[in-house]
């Protein structure tokens, strides 16, 4: 059995990468969580958080500080501080940061089925979040960001208003 955990977020590891947003995770690579995905990501202004996807279990999304744009099946929806989105299985979606600076974003997830669907949308496109072909492989819809790893960076938790 799982032992119980308690962490600060501004203790959880961070890290970045040139083209999608700062992650926050608490989970232990040797211990991941084996039914429900949480971390916070930090967008800048105009950056996505990952590509534009569904997946057939539910997320749910809290925005925790600034503001983002939703892109949900293909149309933008503003978000901004303690919006919540509730993202059931099966909706296509990705976040791009927006406003005059970083939004924070609080997600979780079912990993109760591990896979995603990737496809090409031209409002996601505007903001390099969307594959230029269609797939459900994961290492070919992040073929050309994987190029670039990801690196440790500085929590920047609590972030300054």
């Amino acid at each position: 059995m799982a032992e119980p955990l308690f962490l600060n977020i501004a203790d959880w590891p961070a890290q970045v990468h040139p083209r999608r947003a700062m992650q926050l995770d608490p989970e232990d690579d040797a211990a991941p969580w084996p039914d429900t995905g949480v971390n916070v990501q930090v967008l800048q202004p105009g950056q996505p958080n990952c590509r534009y996807h569904s997946e057939p279990v539910q997320e749910d999304f809290l925005v925790l500080y600034g503001e983002c744009i939703a892109i949900v099946e293909g149309e933008e929806h503003r978000l901004g501080r303690w919006d919540f989105f509730h993202c059931p299985a099966g909706v296509e979606h990705v976040f791009v940061g927006a406003g005059e600076g970083p939004c924070a974003i609080l997600m979780i997830g079912s990993r109760r089925v591990d896979a995603a669907h990737y496809p090409v949308n031209e409002t996601a496109a505007k903001y390099d979040a969307s594959v230029a072909e269609e797939t459900d492989d994961p290492a070919e819809a992040y073929a050309d960001w994987r190029q670039e790893p990801w690196q440790p960076a500085a929590n920047p938790w609590p972030l300054a208003d």
